[in-house]
């Protein structure tokens, strides 16, 4: 279920006004990596925030090449939305979408990101490393990091 209109930051990582959240309310981060991984780690966070009246944020660095303005990423914004709002209607819970422009996915994560925060990534676990396991153990040092694992 999306919760508000999707959020589009083109700037460091922050938006221009902030959404109001009750200091009350636990926030769990899910970090899109890719579609199957991404709505297992929706799944997952949906199960730990089903009853506890939790916010559920959906990022998804769009990485843009330093060849290209920030402003006008590779993958048009529309497609990218569309492309979340599909996996956050997946969601039993309300989810808020944020599609950020960066040029690096680590650093934009490490000035969004509150610390300690709940993130929730998917992907697969495997013998070779993958970009979720990477992100996944640069993140555990400063945050909860649960992994989803993905069938395939």
């Amino acid at each position: 279920m999306l919760r508000n209109s999707d959020r589009i930051v083109t700037s460091a990582g922050f938006p221009a006004e902030s959404p109001a959240v009750a200091p009350s309310l636990l926030s769990i981060t899910v970090i899109a990596t890719s579609a199957q991984g991404t709505l297992a780690a929706l799944r997952k966070a949906g199960e730990l925030a089903k009853g506890l009246g939790s916010q559920i944020t959906l990022i998804s660095a769009q990485v843009v090449p330093y060849a290209l303005p920030l402003s006008r990423p590779a993958v048009p914004l529309e497609f990218q939305s569309m492309q979340f709002r599909k996996l956050a209607a997946s969601c039993p819970v309300d989810v808020n979408v944020r599609l950020i422009l960066c040029r690096d996915e680590m650093e934009m994560l490490k000035r969004v990101l509150m610390p300690r925060s709940i993130v929730v990534i998917g992907g697969r676990k495997g013998w070779l490393p993958n970009r979720a396991g990477r992100l996944a153990r640069k993140l555990q040092n400063c945050h909860e990091v649960i992994f989803a694992e993905t069938d395939r």
